[in-house]
């Protein structure tokens, strides 16, 4: 997964647990995809601190998933659906029992991870 999409993640899923403070700039580095010193400029602070915030709020939020894993259960959950979707697209070649047992299956694997 490329960082950008790994922060965009990580923001989505932990955000709110940043101060607002740090959610405001994390924000605007990630999402708005604004300059060190944009950033800077805009909040008043050194291109340093920014860098160093924004350091210390992608430790905060990896911590968090390290420990939760929502985003690792969320992307699981989302190829096995994905699966379910493919199986149902091609269902016509197979047999109506074969799809029904793997399409039960994976929503089995889906409730576990939940």
């Amino acid at each position: 997964m490329n960082e950008i999409l790994e922060q965009a993640l990580l923001f989505d899923f932990y955000g709110e647990l940043l101060t607002e403070h740090q959610k405001e700039i994390y924000e605007q580095f990630v999402l708005e995809d604004l300059s060190l010193g944009e950033i800077a400029k805009e909040a008043g602070i050194s291109r340093q601190g920014v860098h160093d915030l924004i350091k210390r709020c992608n430790q905060t939020l990896k911590g968090y998933e390290e420990k939760l894993h929502l985003i690792e259960k969320f992307l699981a959950i989302k190829e096995k659906v994905k699966t379910i979707n493919d199986l149902l697209d091609d269902y016509e070649e197979q047999d109506v029992k074969e799809l029904i047992g793997n399409v039960r299956r994976i929503s089995d694997e889906i409730i576990e991870e939940l």
